[in-house]
């Protein structure tokens, strides 16, 4: 099936599990300024894993082709549609191994237009995230998107640091550069993100989680602090 006829198919499929009624809960939930069918995630992810196996190996050309299609506002529309954009999120997830450090310009693309962090995140963690783990190159791209104007590369650029620590292999230099750049933001995404990577860390290094916090004292936003301690034990906090 050419790529044109694949997505069209796939959209199809994401359009019969919409739900008006789930749909203006989805658009108000997210503050969400696209259109929204209202599916469900376990039911779109079923659509893009019978995709997956339908297509196999793909090499990493197509991969983000197929992804920037199902991306792009379909031709007729007035607008981009939530559940496209997450099954061409969820695409990019399901072949991140077929990526490396050179694919992450196009999801850099995406990421500045996911406008939500129910996009940026599996994006940022699963995509990126899975890159930077088996690619050492990614490192230069997230130190770019750590100090970039744009708020959801920054928060991008610390989630990605999540898989290494999953996996037993913190990076814990490029984490504290991070931190220690983000330790001064306002922005309620990136005090959470911040939170978010320290408290995984938390459950295999307690001690650097807390010594960090003690070396930046009150300049820890309450936030940050307290999804950071959530996992930690009276005594290690």
């Amino acid at each position: 099936m050419e790529s044109g006829g694949l997505v069209e198919g796939l959209r199809d499929a994401l359009r019969g599990l919409g739900d008006p009624e789930r749909a203006e809960q989805q658009r108000a939930y997210l503050k969400s300024g696209i259109g929204h069918l209202g599916a469900r995630v376990p039911d779109m992810r079923r659509c893009v894993v019978e995709v997956r196996r339908g297509l196999g190996p793909l090499p990493a050309e197509e991969v983000r082709a197929l992804a920037r299609e199902l991306w792009t506002v379909p031709e007729g529309a007035s607008e981009p549609v939530y559940e496209f954009r997450w099954a061409a999120v969820e695409l990019l997830v399901q072949y991140a191994k077929a990526l490396d450090a050179g694919d992450l310009a196009e999801v850099e693309e995406l990421l500045r237009e996911c406008g939500t962090w129910a996009l940026v995140d599996p994006l940022a963690v699963h995509c990126a995230g899975a890159v930077a783990l088996r690619d050492p190159a990614a490192g230069t791209v997230l130190d770019r998107w750590v100090g970039d104007g744009d708020f959801w590369l920054r928060r991008s650029a610390v989630l990605a640091l999540l898989p290494g620590i999953r996996a037993g292999r913190p990076d814990t230099v490029r984490l504290t550069r991070y931190a220690d750049a983000l330790v001064g933001e306002r922005e309620f995404f990136l005090r959470k993100a911040l939170g978010w990577v320290l408290r995984e860390l938390s459950v295999r290094d307690p001690r650097f989680v807390r010594d960090w916090l003690d070396r930046h004292g009150a300049a820890v936003a309450p936030l940050t602090r307290r999804e950071a301690t959530r996992r930690m034990d009276n005594g290690e906090r």
